[in-house]
């Protein structure tokens, strides 16, 4: 499936907008230990065909995707948590694939494995048709900025291109502690035709999303947290 993705000129050429700005973010010496060795066992190289997930684990079992994992956290209790799954984590950022590399090794997870790459390439090469369990996007850029709304990850071309991966019956959790953005993504989900809600509007936060220290504490001082969970029909 091939979508059209929102473009813009840059270089005089028009490009595919992306999600992310490519920072220099500092790389500490333990994230650049982890990157170096233990990336070539648990990274995956891009490629321009699509995975044989079951080998990539060596086995069969429910394949989540989750795009944009930040600095791992998450990533690595929910992979501790439910060892009966295979986790496959996007993020373009160094500083966060250092980090959840060094979580892997500490906590001895074999059920994880990531791509430093943009996600919706990844999507559209290296994921097959029907081929995931679940898609976690918790908290992408909320690119607050009105005039940088067009950067926000979570658009209908991407939700159409999500959906063809997703077998059915997969669930799609996304989670934003931006109001506005979280009525977006409420928006466009509710436009997706392959996609429906399981709540009436904003889901309950599950107990499979675990709440970070971040997110603890960001609660304490009155902020809110909206959780969307739709599936495949």
């Amino acid at each position: 499936m091939s979508v059209s993705l929102p473009l813009e000129k840059r270089d005089g050429q028009h490009r595919a907008i992306r999600s992310f700005v490519l920072r220099q973010g500092r790389v500490s010496d333990a994230q650049r230990r982890a990157v170096d060795e233990l990336q070539p066992r648990f990274g995956v190289p891009f490629q321009d065909s699509p995975l044989d997930l079951d080998r990539l684990y060596g086995r069969s079992a429910p394949k989540i995707l989750e795009i944009g994992f930040g600095m791992g956290e998450t990533t690595a209790v929910i992979a501790q948590s439910h060892l009966e799954c295979d986790y496959l984590g996007i993020e373009v950022h160094t500083p966060g694939v250092g980090a959840l590399l060094k979580r892997i090794a500490e906590l001895g997870l074999s059920n994880v494995r990531l791509i430093q790459h943009d996600a919706v390439e990844v999507l559209q090469h290296m994921i097959a048709p029907q081929s995931l369990d679940g898609v976690h996007v918790f908290f992408p850029d909320p690119w607050p900025k009105k005039r940088h709304h067009k950067r926000r990850l979570v658009q209908a071309p991407l939700l159409a291109l999500l959906a063809s991966r997703m077998k059915q019956g997969a669930t799609l959790h996304l989670a934003t502690d931006w109001k506005d953005y979280a009525l977006q993504m409420l928006e466009v989900l509710r436009a997706e035709p392959a996609l429906e809600n399981t709540a009436a509007d904003f889901a309950e936060r599950p107990d499979t999303r675990p709440q970070t220290k971040f997110e603890a504490r960001g609660l304490r001082l009155g902020h809110q947290v909206w959780d969307l969970v739709f599936r495949k029909g």
